[in-house]
């Protein structure tokens, strides 16, 4: 899967955040606030393709985390994107 096009992280003070780039409509009402973890792999995710196997590893090599608590992290990041419309399978 990817980070459907068109969608960037932005962060305001202390908040990060969502949104389309702007070129078109912006619906205000769709915006995704992100904790910090989910933004550090959004913005590590990028424009790769990405599954929960690779998120899984983006966490354990960069928080201490079992491997196995990461997994259940990752499955529940991509389920929440999923949910919002923000990624596309290939």
């Amino acid at each position: 899967m990817r980070i459907r096009e068109g969608l960037f992280l932005h962060k305001i003070g202390d908040e990060c955040i969502i949104m389309q780039d702007g070129s078109s409509n912006v619906d205000f009402s769709n915006i995704l606030n992100l904790n910090p973890t989910a933004a550090y792999l959004w913005a590590t995710i990028g424009n790769q393709e990405f599954d929960a196997a690779s998120v899984t590893k983006m966490m354990t090599e960069h928080y201490e985390v079992t491997e196995e608590k990461a997994r259940l992290d990752a499955e529940r990041f991509i389920k929440k994107l999923k949910e919002a419309g923000v990624i596309c399978d290939l």
